[in-house]
């Protein structure tokens, strides 16, 4: 098979420091690859490379004329004064030209019908009507509607969207995708699953959710310290070879610091004026120190920062409103949070899930309701914005600006500096300039900044984005042990099964209903709902359907309808009086959590066999 588009010994530095050298790749038709590494590892770099965004210092990238690329940037840049319909329909498109003309005059509230009818006639001598129907669905999955909307109004996520929008309407021989996840609701990334799977796409991206690497991807390559490692495969195939090659790694790094401690001695004990006769052995040594030097820094992000003590009254919400644009964001919302309380919020974009989140943190205010936070309760916020640095300040500085010491969870003091060298900010790194760090390596002092404060009540919105799968695992882990209140917003569906245990969904109208389960076990309720209710339908107009059952067979369906009517009103009464709980009644709150789950489990029981009885 002919290889579509190849790199031949790629070198490339970043501030005067080599990202990678030597490196070769190949990428075939149908070929679709994720590129992993750590946050400042060059895996932006190399995509831009790639996709000949600007030339490599050493080597050459090497493809057929013919191919076309589409690149998706971390970061995309617009002409702020492009209308969207700019950006989306080529103007040497003659289809899309046609398409942006209806689309246009579609928007006219009093549209000129003579118009209308001549370009219903030129879409279809141009067969663009199903072109024009692909177009609508990329656009609308994309929550992108006003198409004589200007770019520089649209906010950071919508231009992100609005890219990837384009990318796929113009459908390239060759993908190159950086964080396509970024911005998008969960909803739309499994159709964006569905859709780059679809065919025989050629594409590389880089992707901190799991769930997406592992359902859309063939093949894994791993940027580790300036070499490239190939595996062909899943996301759990790779961490087994991973795995593998760094117990690997591990002998040979052991084996090589005894033996730089022998060379060591050597080197201590070798007189001055031998030395020209010996220096094969010399640069052995320094090649060898260089090495153990590489492996030895190659450590994890360490996550172990103290908690504040936390009361019995923790925040309470009563009857909270808040409308924007006449339009309700939250209609009468209640909920007591609890200690151990893990949130999941989900929803798709623009339901409120960040203007709930500014009135629990006081940025925002109710238009009715109240807000009670308990004294003891701190506040750890990290946004999805990230925080406004200068780029002409020191990384250091910027820790400092906060705390020159900062308490961990054993109880000891570590300074600003000690914490950063924890946090994978080396001393070099540390007197750099902001200016210097990678998106992701920016999310990681942002978080860094957060955990400072010492939190009993954490907020993440959107944490993944642009950071390292490893950095992640070290997220996750200290999670999980983390004893405070923790609530999520994110589209990775794996943090949000792996960390939350109860759901806030932005259900759209103000309404948020809360769901006791993670986001995989809320997505199969509505999967068991949809199949019933099909099923239902099913029944009713097939008037022959009842007669394939026994009589004993008919009885228990309807008995299975009346079972998880009933259970549904018990889960929902339940689930009120758990949210109106005093915070402090710990048993009761356990009674009524271990009503609710026996309660579920009746249900999907109930339900199981309403299905398998209404198929007959």
């Amino acid at each position: 098979m002919s290889t579509l588009i190849a790199a031949e010994n790629l070198g490339h530095a970043y501030h005067d420091e080599w990202l990678f050298k030597n490196l070769t790749l190949g990428i075939q038709p149908g070929q679709r690859v994720a590129l992993v590494g750590i946050n400042g590892a060059g895996k932006s770099t190399l995509l831009k490379l790639l996709a000949e965004r600007f030339e490599p210092l050493e080597g050459k990238i090497v493809k057929n004329k013919s191919v076309r690329i589409g690149f998706l940037d971390q970061d995309p840049q617009f002409n702020e004064a492009y209308s969207i319909s700019d950006f989306i329909f080529s103007t040497e498109n003659r289809q899309q030209q046609l398409i942006r003309e209806y689309e246009e005059l579609l928007e006219d509230p009093d549209p000129d019908q003579d118009k209308l009818n001549k370009l219903y006639e030129d879409l279809s001598e141009h067969n663009a009507w199903e072109f024009e129907h692909q177009i609508k669905t990329i656009l609308s999955r994309m929550g992108i509607q006003h198409l004589q909307q200007k770019i520089g109004t649209l906010s950071g996520g919508q231009r992100k969207r609005l890219a990837l929008a384009k990318l796929l309407i113009d459908d390239p021989d060759f993908l190159v995708l950086d964080e396509p996840t970024n911005h998008l609701d969960i909803d739309t990334i499994e159709w964006l699953e569905k859709l780059l799977t679809t065919g025989n796409k050629t594409l590389l991206l880089v992707t901190h959710d799991r769930y997406f690497l592992d359902n859309v991807c063939n093949s894994i390559v791993e940027l580790d310290q300036g070499k490239m490692f190939s595996y062909q495969g899943n996301y759990a195939y790779f961490l087994e070879r991973k795995a593998e090659r760094s117990a690997s790694e591990a002998s040979s790094l052991q084996k090589n610091q005894n033996l730089l401690k022998k060379e060591l001695e050597w080197m201590r004990r070798q007189p001055q004026a031998r030395a020209t006769k010996s220096q094969a052995r010399i640069d052995a040594f320094y090649d060898l120190e260089e090495k153990t030097k590489q492996k030895s820094s190659n450590q994890s992000v360490t996550l172990n920062m103290k908690m504040s003590r936390q009361g019995g009254k923790i925040l309470e919400l009563d009857h909270i409103q808040k409308t924007f644009d006449s339009r309700a964001i939250i209609d009468d919302f209640s909920y007591v949070f609890k200690k151990g309380d893990r949130i999941g919020l989900a929803g798709k974009n623009g339901t409120g899930k960040s203007t709930l989140l500014n009135i629990l943190t006081g940025v925002l205010a109710p238009d009715s309701g109240k807000v009670d936070i308990g004294e003891t309760t701190v506040f750890g916020y990290y946004r999805q914005g990230g925080l406004a640095f200068n780029e002409k300040d020191r990384v250091i500085d910027v820790v400092k600006s906060t705390a020159e010491y900062i308490k961990m969870a054993d109880g000891s003091t570590i300074s600003a500096s000690a914490l950063l060298t924890l946090f994978l900010f080396p001393p070099k790194k540390q007197h750099g300039m902001v200016e210097k760090l990678s998106g992701g390596e920016r999310k990681r002092l942002q978080l860094m900044r957060v955990l400072m404060q010492n939190p009993n009540f954490l907020i993440l919105d959107e944490p993944t984005n642009d950071l390292d799968i490893d950095t992640l695992n070290v997220l996750e882990e200290f999670l999980e042990n983390f004893p405070g209140i923790l609530m999520l917003v994110s589209h990775d569906r794996y943090l949000l099964d792996k960390m939350s245990d109860q759901l806030f969904i932005m259900e759209g109208e103000g309404k948020v209903r809360v769901y006791n389960g993670n986001y995989s076990e809320y997505r199969l309720s509505l999967e068991n709902a949809k199949v019933a209710k099909e099923k239902s339908k099913q029944v009713s107009s097939a008037s022959n359907s009842t007669q394939k059952r026994t009589f004993k067979e008919q009885q228990a369906l309807i008995q299975a309808e009346q079972n998880i009517s009933e259970i549904e009103k018990k889960i929902a009464d339940l689930t009120v009086e758990l949210n109106n709980t005093d915070g402090t009644d710990f048993e009761k709150i356990q009674m009524l959590s271990d009503q609710l789950l026996q309660l579920q489990k009746e249900l999907d029981h109930h339900t199981e066999v309403w299905i398998e009885l209404s198929e007959k």
